[in-house]
């Protein structure tokens, strides 16, 4: 289901300004990062990283921020939830802990007026292509946010993050053949 664009972005404003004002570290990911970088615009949720240290900090802050809560049996993120709008907050990616070297590679960007840091394409796309199973492997949802940020991406420490997945090794082919890929 599509969530309101007007209260994605309200609650992805309110996320980030919360957690800037009191200091956690944290970085926009997901789809809405990709859009910050020229993607098309997410239509479910916003996704956040903050390094697995600040986890609980992260929470308290936005529940003071007067958002609800969720913990989900999913242990790799809690949920902040504002205005019939989910909010991701992902302490783990792709099974790996978010740590202060994935959140130093972020670039301060202004989106919707809020200054913030964005995760790098590469590193989205990354995560998303390492995250392919036979359970979920949408190739049709992901080319044309690889399209939209191909310039941007890293292509050969791409390859190298995604070796060993079957299905990003897939994809990347699908993109060298349709010619996206800068290679």
């Amino acid at each position: 289901m599509t969530a309101d664009r007007d209260a994605l972005r309200t609650a992805l404003k309110r996320t980030a300004s919360a957690l800037k004002h009191d200091g956690v570290p944290f970085a926009l990911a997901g789809g809405y990062a990709l859009w910050a970088h020229g993607a098309p615009e997410s239509e479910n949720d916003v996704d956040f990283v903050v390094a697995e240290g600040d986890t609980e900090r992260a929470a308290n802050v936005l529940e003071a921020a007067g958002f609800e809560i969720v913990r989900p049996p999913e242990d790799w993120l809690f949920k902040a939830c504002t205005d019939g709008v989910v909010v991701d907050v992902l302490h783990r990616v792709v099974g790996e802990p978010v740590d202060a070297e994935l959140l130093d590679r972020s670039a301060e960007m202004d989106l919707l007026g809020v200054r913030m840091p964005v995760l790098p394409a590469t590193d989205l796309l990354s995560s998303k292509l390492r995250a392919m199973t036979e359970h979920y492997c949408d190739f049709g949802a992901l080319l044309p946010q690889v399209r939209a940020v191909r310039e941007q991406l890293e292509w050969e420490r791409l390859r190298k993050e995604v070796d060993g997945n079957d299905f990003a090794a897939a994809f990347l082919f699908l993109v060298d053949r349709l010619g996206v890929s800068a290679d």
